[in-house]
């Protein structure tokens, strides 16, 4: 009881759902950070791969004909909060100044607080354009709007590393007023990973200028996210799994990676949900452009047409509709082990009973991690976070345009609920540099849509907090 209500309280005070505009050693990758950790039992065919690619990855270094260019990299991930948010570290400037910063694909501009930020930057890093000699002052106005709260200042445009990957003059949001609670230490920004056309400041993301550019060896980006809602003295910040860019880490997943190609022009990570089960049975979702859903690492939950919520916890017996704040979310017995399965056109994606609980608000009942959505103004009308996230190893391919789901492998799986030390924000050596495009486009209009619960339960914090203790 105790942990849910210090769960609870982490979850609505930290930028959980920052997400909507509203190790396994890594292979062949270079990396920002390094993090030992004890090393978890191999099997007979794990270590006949490491030996392969071990000597595959030796006689290209040293015995190979030719040199070939570095170009894939990897980023160790934090779990902030109990599964709240994932981040990752970049740095900018020269001399490189490094940043923590939300991996967010869910929204496609990188800003970070500025030092004259006084409003929402409380004991995290800051950007000094004065240590910057590349630093250039775009003087064009940047906001962006968050389910969670807003991010303002001006666009600048400065070196950008990360994970070995450099793209020199990449345009950023300096941001000097931030939305309380936005933000939680020691993270000191965002970085979008979702496409140009949905950037506020028009300007073409981090990730895809190293896409376009072939500086990749393959045009993907990957992730696998760590759980930790249901272990036991959790940290606020506990190792978070892996970021890749450039090539997936055969030794995080298994079996083949399910592609399906995106619903409509790049714009959000868009897929079509094709079918949903309860407790086994199966439930009528809505279809044609009411099935789009957003694949977004930068959103907590998942949240979906009313129709469908309802559906869903029809199938639970004792589940209730909440009501005053709890508004959009359902009750259910803590007694119940839920399991819903997810698809989008291929296999039948397990959800984790653990990840379907998202908390426990009195000695029976427990809120669901499914909530009601209410888009609009072209929105999707599903945005799935990291409760479904957490359960697969994802892939996003820059082209052809797809999202890409496998099976987590053991080793994956026993990084989840195991405390250590979280990575720490460092800068690496550069081993491959892409120019931005020079026609950045104007500001656009649209904001991540606003769908976050923590504006829904954020007035809940004391009460139940207090409640439960």
């Amino acid at each position: 009881m105790l942990f849910s209500a210090w769960l609870l309280v982490a979850l609505l005070s930290s930028s959980c759902c920052v997400a909507v505009p509203s190790p396994k050693p890594v292979t062949a990758g270079q990396s920002i950070t390094l993090q030992r950790r004890a090393p978890s039992a191999r099997s007979v065919e794990d270590w006949a791969a490491w030996a392969q690619k071990e000597r595959e990855f030796l006689t290209n270094r040293y015995g190979g004909s030719t040199l070939k260019k570095r170009s894939e990299g990897s980023n160790l991930l934090t779990n902030q909060d109990a599964d709240s948010s994932f981040y990752g570290s970049l740095a900018i400037g020269t001399p490189p100044v490094s940043f923590d910063v939300i991996l967010d694909t869910g929204s496609a501009d990188l800003w970070v607080a500025d030092v004259s930020c006084t409003v929402g930057c409380s004991r995290i890093a800051v950007f000094d354009a004065t240590s910057s000699s590349t630093f250039k002052n775009l003087s064009q106005p940047f906001d962006v709007t968050y389910g969670s709260g807003e991010a303002a200042g001006s666009l600048a445009q400065d070196v950008v590393q990360m994970a070995g990957f450099s793209v020199p003059n990449q345009v950023f949001g300096a941001v000097d007023e931030v939305s309380n609670g936005l933000l939680t230490s020691p993270v000191s920004g965002l970085l979008g990973l979702g496409w140009q056309a949905i950037a506020s400041s028009g300007s073409t993301p981090f990730w895809e200028t190293l896409a376009s550019s072939g500086t990749w060896t393959d045009p993907v980006m990957s992730f696998q996210l760590t759980r930790f809602i249901n272990a036991t003295n959790v940290q606020a910040n506990e190792p978070g799994g892996t970021f890749t860019m450039g090539f997936v880490n055969s030794s995080l997943y298994t079996g083949s990676i399910d592609y399906q190609s995106l619903v409509s022009t790049p714009s959000f990570w868009l897929l079509s949900l094709s079918s949903m089960t309860v407790q086994g049975n199966s439930i009528t979702l809505p279809t044609g452009s009411s099935a789009y859903a957003a694949i977004d690492t930068g959103t907590t939950l998942i949240g979906g047409p009313s129709s469908a919520i309802q559906n869903i916890f029809a199938q639970i017996p004792g589940s209730q509709p909440g009501t005053g704040s709890w508004a959009g979310y359902y009750s259910y017995p803590c007694s119940t082990e839920v399991n819903v399965a997810i698809s989008f056109g291929g296999p039948s994606w397990p959800v984790s009973p653990a990840d379907f609980r998202l908390t426990q608000i009195s000695s029976s009942e427990c809120i669901g991690a499914f909530f009601e959505l209410s888009s609009g103004n072209g929105a999707p009308s599903w945005v799935v976070g990291d409760t479904f996230l957490k359960n697969v190893y994802s892939v996003f391919r820059y082209n052809p345009a797809a999202v890409g789901f496998a099976q987590l492998s053991e080793t994956a799986l026993a990084m989840n609920g195991v405390n250590g030390n979280p990575p720490s924000a460092t800068i690496g050596s550069v081993a491959a540099t892409a120019t931005a495009g020079t026609g950045s486009g104007s500001p656009n209009s649209a904001n991540k849509w606003s769908i976050h619960p923590g504006a829904i339960i954020v007035t809940l914090a004391s009460v139940i907090g207090g409640a439960l203790l």
